[in-house]
């Protein structure tokens, strides 16, 4: 299982890679192999402003569908769309073709209470 370093971790089990104050996220390793084969992810909250913790999509594999929380309160101003044709991109490529937003952040102070590579190792049993 991969957990990158240099990037944040949530306990809903996505991933943020922050540059400036955009921030990028997806679903992790652990979380695609939790899910199994994904078949649909849905985020029909483009253009919004959220909360953190906010639903901003639900991600859909062959045995259920999971909603995505939002790790940082900000606008979604990005959704990758090349997962709408290929969504078992997340599957293969977590941490890269499968990212799913990426967020303007709003309150960049949110991101000292997302976790590190380690304190999200320590969270999953790795």
């Amino acid at each position: 299982m991969e957990i990158p370093s240099g990037l944040k971790y949530t306990k809903d089990h996505e991933w943020i890679s922050i540059e400036g104050d955009i921030a990028t996220v997806g679903i992790t390793d652990f979380a695609q192999g939790e899910l199994g084969d994904i078949v649909y992810v849905e985020v029909e909250t483009l253009d919004e402003t959220l909360n953190r913790e906010e639903v901003f999509g639900t991600v859909e594999a062959v045995k259920t569908v999971s909603d995505l929380f939002l790790p940082l309160s900000g606008e979604i101003i990005e959704f990758n769309e090349a997962l709408e044709d290929a969504p078992e991109t997340v599957n293969s490529d977590p941490y890269g073709e499968g990212w799913m937003i990426k967020i303007k952040i709003q309150n960049p102070e949110e991101s000292a209470d997302l976790l590190t590579d380690l304190e999200y190792k320590e969270l999953i049993g790795a």
